[in-house]
């Protein structure tokens, strides 16, 4: 396969992990529409966005039972094809209940189906180009959050709160089609002894390395997702930002991690995997402590520091997620890989019940005990990096370039 190919089959994958990055990222700022048109609290708007996480979370678990077992190309189509259908469901609901059974419809399709993307660009692009071809398909999230949210929320305002589900819907179904017509089957993974059930779950769980790739996932994914969800009652509360600004910080952050995600990946290809995630871990320890203790300060000041969380703090999961891609051979890399889902999802959960321990708001909106969030991501970030080099690559990238050279010669 030529690179240019190699590349626009990646472009095609990370407009598939846009679609349903967005279908979760776009619930979060309906929610003051959706408790006034569903007529539900807080307390429902958290159940909806929570049966999405656990979805996901389960379906990384039993996918792993499974999802080496069949030809990548097709089951990528099926479970985008059971996200579309959650989707669609999202967009016909109009009670709460109907929307957490499609919620949780979109969580384990969706979940599924950002396993396979990530496993497929795995597949497709060999380890002496893997980080900078998951750097690209990982641009999906920066798009997201600079221009799919924003789009999504107009659609919202615009016609009505079903509005940016049809629209997802509708781009995921070409996305759907476009797939089945450019990407080659991939069967190359697909092993004789394999078994359904619980052993390649528990094939996985006896290796050492994937073990130790597990914990570093999860440590990492504890580390970032710490001090986000109370990022925005911080930014407004603490550093008095005006919330009509919020979304500059997103808009300025997710357009520089669009350009410098890329640039990361080649950084970590060239310059080794572990190296850069050292320094990516480096950088956003300093500006995780800067953010957790800021206080009020201008606008010019704040949009750049908090931009350059998105770009080191997100970036360290590109350099990760090559690094997770070569820690257990290809045959078991699909299971591995939903089991990293799983492990994400749980993870995410936990540093919320974290910050509902240790985070305290006053009735004038300051957030208390904030920084004691910062410290713990320093922490759990020094942590993940020295499980990051103890993952071993089971994967040789000099020998992968001699047999390839071997076969065109041939």
């Amino acid at each position: 396969m030529t690179e240019s190919r190699e590349r626009r089959l990646l472009l095609l994958l990370a407009a598939v992990q846009f679609t349903h990055v967005l279908d979760f990222m776009v619930m979060l700022p309906l929610g003051p529409q959706l408790m006034r048109e569903l007529r539900i609290g807080p307390v429902g708007f958290s159940t909806l966005l929570g049966c999405y996480s656990v979805a996901s979370g389960l379906a990384g678990f039993f996918g792993g039972t499974f999802i080496d077992r069949f030809e990548r190309r097709r089951l990528l189509v099926l479970t985008y094809l059971g996200f579309i259908l959650g989707t669609l469901g999202c967009a016909l609901s109009h009670t709460a209940p109907m929307l957490a059974v499609a919620r949780s419809v979109c969580g384990v399709f969706g979940g599924l189906c950002g396993s396979m993307v990530m496993t497929v660009a795995s597949d497709l692009v060999p380890p002496q180009r893997r980080a900078a071809g998951l750097g690209l398909v990982t641009t999906s999230f920066s798009v997201a959050a600079a221009f799919g949210v924003p789009l999504g929320l107009a659609l919202a305002h615009r016609f009505d709160w079903e509005a940016p589900f049809w629209g997802v819907a509708l781009f995921s179904a070409i996305l759907c089609g476009l797939i089945w017509m450019n990407l080659p089957p991939l069967r190359e993974h697909l092993h004789p002894e394999a078994r359904f059930g619980l052993a390649p779950i528990l094939e996985v769980v006896r290796d050492a390395n994937a073990r130790r790739a597990l914990a570093f996932y999860g440590v990492l994914v504890f580390a970032h997702f710490t001090i986000i969800p109370m990022l925005a009652p911080h930014l407004i509360g603490n550093v008095h930002l005006p919330e009509g600004r919020l979304f500059l910080v997103y808009l300025v952050g997710g357009v520089l991690s669009f350009f410098t995600t890329p640039r990361i990946g080649r950084w970590a290809d060239d310059l080794g995997r572990v190296r850069v995630y050292g320094a990516l871990v480096g950088f956003a320890l300093l500006i995780t402590l800067g953010i957790t203790h800021a206080r009020p300060m201008p606008l010019y000041l704040l949009v750049p520091l908090v931009g350059s969380f998105f770009v080191f703090a997100s970036g360290r999961f590109v350099p990760a997620q090559a690094i997770l891609s070569l820690a257990v051979p290809p045959r078991r890399r699909g299971s591995f890989l939903s089991l990293c889902s799983c492990v994400r999802d749980i993870m995410a959960g936990l540093t919320t019940a974290v910050g509902g321990w240790l985070v305290v708001k006053t009735p004038t909106g300051e957030i208390l005990g904030y920084d004691r969030l910062g410290w713990i991501a320093v922490v759990s970030g020094v942590f993940s990096l020295w499980l990051a080099m103890r993952v071993l690559d089971v994967e040789h990238p000099k020998s992968a370039v001699t047999d390839q050279l071997k076969r065109s010669s041939g």
